[in-house]
């Protein structure tokens, strides 16, 4: 499929490595990595890992409801994470894609009164973004096959 970004397990693994490092090269040495739920948390696991960053949160933010549909505006969802666990602290908040910008947009907002420096980092970025993450591995305007989506939810039976 032409018309698709299509994201392997293998090169999910270098884009981790490659996004780390430009992370590391900019000298930002994050105290808390921050994944946005749920696209955002193997990104944001692996980015720890390769930052060797210990505390990791997360924070559940549903905006898209299916392919190229969304909800009128992102809404975090319970639990909420309290801000104040953010106080003074270099936050680098993940997620998969930037692609209205609207879901990092709100996390950072959510982040920025309380931690002293809030970055943004993602796989993926979109032109039709309304924020530019700090850090980007690629820029793409197709739809993206991850590795951890692409295949539907296992269900009972």
């Amino acid at each position: 499929m032409t018309d698709r970004e299509v994201l392997t397990w293998d090169l999910f693994g270098q884009a981790s490595r490659e996004l780390a490092q430009s992370i590391a090269d900019s000298g930002f040495a994050p105290e808390v990595v921050l994944g946005i739920a749920r696209g955002g948390l193997l990104p944001a696991g692996a980015l720890a890992y390769n930052l060797d960053c210990k505390a990791l949160f997360t924070m559940n933010v549903e905006f898209y409801t299916g392919m190229g549909t969304t909800l009128d505006d992102p809404v975090i969802l319970p639990p909420i994470l309290d801000a104040t666990e953010l106080d003074g602290l270099s936050v680098l908040v993940v997620d998969d894609v930037a692609d209205s910008g609207r879901t990092l947009e709100l996390v950072h907002s959510f982040c920025r009164d309380h931690a002293s420096e809030v970055r943004t980092a993602v796989v993926y970025e979109k032109p039709t973004s309304v924020i530019r993450a700090d850090y980007t591995w690629r820029l793409t305007d197709k739809w993206i096959n991850f590795p951890w989506s692409t295949l539907p939810p296992i269900t009972p039976r």
